[in-house]
């Protein structure tokens, strides 16, 4: 679910606002889209009442991310439910999807073009803080 739609109490938003803060940290030049998902038919089959979405833009291609937007989804678990929070990374350029990386499973770089070896440890750091701040219980140290 876009970001912008998931922002409904002052905890939630300072949140997002940190993530944005997070990945700005690292990647000064990025644009923040808080709404990366069209609202039509086709993408709402897809909605995720339990995920905060953002877009991240260079202004051009970045050589050391393979990619000219990063798409971030923050999984939170349902209400109940004994899971752990998530983070999901892809990166795309103008041909498509480039890489993807979860922080559930094997926690790896897969895809045609994965980002560098330094920016995937600067990713994996960001997504950990990004757990941290959403689940503190859980935070994970690399």
């Amino acid at each position: 679910m876009n970001a912008s739609e998931q922002a409904t109490t002052i905890d939630l938003v300072s949140k997002i606002a940190a993530v944005v803060n997070l990945m700005r940290s690292e990647f000064p030049d990025l644009a923040v889209d808080f709404s990366p998902w069209l609202n039509n038919s086709e993408t709402r089959k897809f909605d995720d009442p339990n995920s905060i979405d953002f877009g991240f833009h260079f202004p051009g291609h970045s050589f050391s991310c393979q990619s000219r937007s990063i798409l971030m989804q923050i999984r939170l678990p349902a209400a109940g439910e004994d899971q752990s929070v998530a983070v999901e990374l892809s990166g795309h350029c103008y041909t498509g999807q480039q890489w993807r990386y979860s922080t559930q499973g094997i926690e790896e770089f897969w895809g045609i073009a994965p980002p560098l070896s330094q920016t995937q440890l600067r990713f994996k750091q960001i997504c950990q803080q990004v757990i941290g701040l959403f689940d503190p219980a859980n935070q994970r140290h690399l």
